[in-house]
Order: structure tokens, then C-alpha cells, then sequence
């Protein structure tokens, strides 16, 4: 909970540091890598620093934990924080590295605040980092202590590599040593380390797209021509490879019970959805579940055999098209909830480009789907912290 005494200074300061933090953001990093090159290599992302995601997505979960705290003092935005908690522990981030950013981030704002910074501003920010540090670790204990290991990597064989659609490819590994598998569930993804030409590692994280139920891990990921991970991953890794693989991480997942199901994406955003289907068919489930999928062609949908065969076994699935070109009775251009007779009392789980997952989002809500039953996943930095909380 927000101190009395901070709670004033933050609300009154708000707009200024909110103002602020994309300035504040870009400084921290370069502070931080001028201190720790080393975390370039194997944690941050050298194309999400380039671009700039990475930096608004640090200004945007630091200010938007900060207009929660104004609003509610004495809860937490529970949602965004556990999508970050996931996402921090798929990495291996431990707690003592919150006190490598407290010090270069508040160097930042020292710098970028200068001109109105005074003690009691930068002890009550103070208190904000914290209260959101430590809540981030307490939630990042969970996801840890349901994993068979203690391993934040392991290494894993790539047993097989499809084609998927134009642009995917489908990878499936195997277990390369005894680490101890932890299982997945439906919707949940891995992170993917690999080292480039240059020699720094990187990482990426991807939902596993297909059975979760085995000691195997399989993810599809499209060729990003501007990004350093999915190229290599086309290219260059082979059949017999070996890679690095985190445990299985993330909330977005499909949640046991009888109720309907809506599985809304675009996109490579299919996989999660395809991941869910699968195990649906393993349960032998009679879910209600209605696929609403959107590409720009058919030949461009990643996963449509897999996700074709699953939906004719379940008994309560049935599919929406949408395609840009359209063929074969698929709906004409973007996908649209209006109009759609949505199941009673359904979940419903987005994933896909985030304009598209903010559009059918507001579209769900107007149907009167409540905010809770409406979940998503985001590929890569989170653009979306505290619009959807």
C-alpha cells in the first residue's frame, strides 16, 4: 500500500514523471548497459532496445502501476503484474538484480527530473519502485516453485522442423540432458535462447503450439526479416541441433471447468489457440469453444491443418474465418465480434497484433462479456500495461 505521506506527491507528480518516463526509460538503459554490457548477452534484447518497445514498456508498467496506486492505494493492478512476473521468470531474473535497476533507474531520474526533483519527490518514487519490485518477486516465487527444476536454462534437441503456412516454421525438441521436464499447460510459452554470428545470445519467448502433454516442447515462430532471433532459428538451426530453453511460463492459460470457450487471434497469434485445441482433444472435452481466426490469405494461416483437424474432433467447436483475400465462405477483411452470437457466459482469450487484440477486446466488452473473462497474451514487450488491466 501507497504511504500517506507519498500518496499526494506521487498523484501531483504523476503527469510530469508520466510526461517524462519515455526520456527517463532510454536513459536507464544506457546507464545500465554502460555499467553491465554483459546483460546484453543472453537477457535484454538487442532489437527490442533498438526499436524502442523495450523502453515504452518500462515507461508504461512503472507509470501504470503508478496511476493504479493514485486510484486504488491499497491494491495492486494484479493482472499486469503477473503477466510481468511470467515473463521475468521465463528469463531467470533473481531478486537481487531489482537493486541493479533501482540504482541506474533513479539515476535517470535524478538526471531527467533535475530542473524540479526534490527529496521528498524522490522518496516517494522510491516508494513506488519498491512497492512494485517487491511485489514482483513475491508473485515470481510461484511460477518458480511449480517448475520440476531449478534451472532457468536447459539444453534441448531439435527432433524436427516443418514448414508452417508462408512464413512459420514449426520446431519440435526433445530433452537434450536429465534436467527434469516440467509440463505445460495449453496457452503457456518458453523462452528460446540462441547464439548469433557475432556471438551475443539472445532471446525470444514462444507459446508452445501444440500437445502439452508430453515431455516434448513445440513452438512456431514466423521470420521476423528485421528481428535476430527468428531468422537464425530458420536458417541456421538444423535437425540435431541443440538450443537453450527456459521452463514453461505464463497466466494466459486455458482454465479447467465446462464453460464455453471463444479463442479469438490473428496471425502467428494462432498458437496458444492451437495449443488449446490440442489438449481439448486429449481430454476428449465437449466444451463449447467457438475459433475465430484472422489472416491475410489462407495460405499465410500457420497452423490451419493442425487447427482444422482439432476443431472437426471436437463436437462443440465450430470456425470463423476472416481473411483480407477471402476464399472458400471465409468473412471478407478484419475480424469483427459484431454481429457474432457469443456463447453464454464464454472466456474469452486474445492473442494476435495488439490493434487487433485492443479492437476485439472493446468489441467483447461492448457484448457484454465482463473484463475479468477475457484474457490475453503479448509477444514481446507489453505495449498495452494499464489500457486493459
Amino acid at each position: 500500500m501507497l504511504s500517506d505521506q507519498s500518496l499526494p506527491i506521487v498523484e501531483a507528480t504523476l503527469p510530469l514523471v508520466g510526461e517524462r518516463m519515455p526520456g527517463i526509460a532510454k536513459n536507464f538503459y544506457g546507464r545500465l548497459f554502460a555499467a553491465h554490457p554483459e546483460l546484453l548477452d543472453g537477457l535484454f534484447s538487442r532489437s527490442n532496445q533498438k526499436n524502442g518497445s523495450q523502453q515504452q514498456a518500462l515507461a508504461g508498467s512503472v507509470a501504470g502501476f503508478a496511476a493504479h496506486l493514485v486510484k486504488n492505494p491499497d491494491t495492486y493492478p494484479e493482472v499486469m503484474l503477473s503477466r510481468i512476473a511470467h515473463k521475468h521468470a521465463s528469463l531467470g531474473i533473481a531478486p537481487e538484480q531489482y537493486d541493479v535497476v533501482y540504482k541506474y533507474l533513479f539515476e535517470a531520474i535524478a538526471d531527467e527530473l533535475s530542473d524540479v526533483i526534490t527529496s521528498e519527490i524522490a522518496d516517494a518514487w522510491s516508494e513506488v519502485y519498491w512497492l512494485m519490485a517487491h511485489a514482483l518477486i513475491k508473485i515470481e516465487k510461484g511460477p518458480y516453485a511449480a517448475q520440476a527444476n531449478d534451472r532457468p536454462w536447459s539444453p534441448w534437441a531439435v527432433v524436427d522442423k516443418q514448414p508452417a503456412g508462408t512464413a512459420a516454421m514449426t520446431f519440435t525438441l526433445e530433452p537434450a540432458d536429465d534436467t527434469p521436464v516440467t509440463l505445460a499447460k495449453p496457452g503457456q510459452f518458453v523462452s528460446v535462447r540462441v547464439q548469433l554470428p557475432d556471438g551475443i545470445r539472445q532471446v525470444r519467448q514462444y507459446t508452445l503450439s501444440a500437445e502439452t502433454s508430453s515431455h516434448r516442447r513445440v513452438f512456431t515462430t514466423k521470420l521476423d526479416d528485421n528481428g535476430e532471433v527468428s531468422p537464425v532459428l530458420h536458417s541456421t538451426i538444423a535437425v540435431g541441433d541443440t538450443i537453450e530453453v527456459s521452463n514453461p511460463y505464463g497466466d494466459v492459460t486455458l482454465a479447467d471447468g465446462e464453460t464455453p470457450l471463444v479463442l479469438a487471434t490473428a496471425g502467428i497469434g494462432c498458437t496458444p489457440a492451437a495449443s488449446i485445441l490440442r489438449s481439448l482433444v486429449e481430454q476428449r472435452s465437449d466444451r463449447e469453444v467457438l475459433v475465430l481466426h484472422a489472416e491475410r490469405n489462407m495460405e499465410q494461416w500457420a497452423l490451419k491443418d493442425q487447427m482444422n483437424a482439432d476443431i472437426e474432433a471436437l463436437a462443440g467447436a465450430e470456425l470463423r474465418l476472416w481473411l483480407e483475400n477471402p476464399t472458400g465462405g471465409a468473412h471478407p477483411g478484419f475480424m469483427s465480434l459484431k454481429g457474432l452470437d457469443l456463447p453464454e457466459g464464454a472466456s474469452v482469450y486474445l492473442c494476435g497484433p495488439l490493434p487487433f487484440m485492443k479492437n476485439i477486446r472493446a468489441e467483447a466488452l461492448a457484448a457484454g462479456v465482463p473484463a475479468e473473462r477475457i484474457h490475453y497474451e503479448v509477444f514481446g514487450p507489453d505495449l498495452w500495461i494499464g489500457s486493459a488491466n
